[in-house]
């Protein structure tokens, strides 16, 4: 049986671009209950319910740096996908405080509402950028792993706390490959860095990797997708071949490549199927091998010395490959 079928779900940031595909998803996959929209934009909201027209979608205004609105959307929730975040890097770099209020205070009102509400399971959808950032976002969204993963010790097993992460999706709001979709036949483009490389993940696998993680998850879990890099030169000569390329140099809090597991992360992780998974360190909160004995028997320890980054990576997307993969998203 589908972990969705007749649960209440509700999505945090829930008109974004993850939240609202992720709810179809659900609601043309599954058969949950009631699902909730929970976001700050009425305007947004409202374009989501004249486009689904779905009697199971409940639509709640609110901000997750209000404890109170969270802790009354939560009432006799299931299951919870907190996606609400504040991600643009450069307004994040000029604007820190706002990125701290929500991301760090917002995903720990979260995580009170639901353990007082008895919420079963809540997954945070966190970003490479988490691992070893050197951006303010990549750092909140560090604060919010942290606090998820840790508060597992207070929620005295009722509520089970967990995290994916995952790199760049394709085609999402504000991404280069949506800007870059909407403006073909441009001139000009900016490259930051000829060297740079991305993971890449379209928006099928995040939903899978979602799936997976609430299906399997008992507290204290990170799950991280197998997904490819790509070099952004190719991205350009994929979808804009003809437009020239500016080498405009790194913008403050950028990385050349991104990493999806750190160097001590590998060494308490597992690699299953599709996916790597990284458990806490053996502490007075976790007791590893009985927590988690379901897991060895599903993966096996990384070796040593494996690194996970997008520039070391064994899964390479080409030129072609990316076509192939936005055609959906050019419909």
């Amino acid at each position: 049986m589908s972990i969705f079928e007749n649960k209440n779900i509700l999505i945090t940031g829930g008109t974004g671009s993850f939240g609202k595909n992720f709810a179809k998803y659900i609601l043309q996959n599954h058969n949950p209950a009631k699902l909730i929209i929970f976001s700050r934009d009425e305007l947004k909201q409202q374009r989501m319910k004249n486009e689904l027209k779905d009697s199971r979608l409940r639509f709640f205004l609110g901000d997750v740096r209000e404890l109170l609105r969270l802790q009354r959307a939560f009432h006799g929730v299931d299951i919870i996908v907190h996606a609400a975040a504040l991600k643009q890097v450069p307004m994040l770099e000029y604007n820190p405080y706002e990125a701290v209020k929500t991301n760090i205070l917002g995903s720990q009102n979260v995580i009170e509402a639901a353990i007082d509400n008895g919420v079963d399971k809540v997954l945070l959808v966190s970003t490479d950028k988490a691992v070893q950032p050197v951006n303010l976002y990549g750092a909140t969204k560090l604060c919010a792993e942290k606090l998820f993963i840790n508060g597992n010790a207070y929620s005295t097993g009722k509520t089970k706390l967990g995290v994916v992460r995952y790199g760049n999706v394709l085609g999402s709001r504000g991404s280069i490959v949506e800007i870059l979709l909407k403006n073909r036949e441009v001139t000009v483009v900016d490259l930051t860095h000829e060297e740079m490389t991305r993971f890449w993940i379209t928006l099928e696998q995040s939903f899978e990797l979602v799936r997976f993680a609430l299906e399997h998850m008992v507290g204290g879990e990170i799950f991280v997708p197998k997904i490819p890099s790509m070099k952004l030169v190719d991205l350009f000569e994929a979808l804009v071949p003809k437009a020239q390329r500016r080498v405009v140099g790194i913008r403050p809090g950028e990385k050349i490549h991104e990493a999806l597991l750190t160097e001590t992360e590998v060494r308490h992780s597992l690699e299953l199927q599709d996916y790597y998974l990284v458990l806490p360190e053996q502490s007075e909160i976790f007791n590893i091998k009985s927590r988690f004995s379901k897991y060895f028997e599903m993966g096996a320890p990384l070796a040593g010395g494996f690194v996970y980054t997008s520039n070391s990576n064994s899964r390479w997307l080409t030129p072609g490959d990316l076509q192939a993969l936005i055609r959906n998203l050019e419909l």
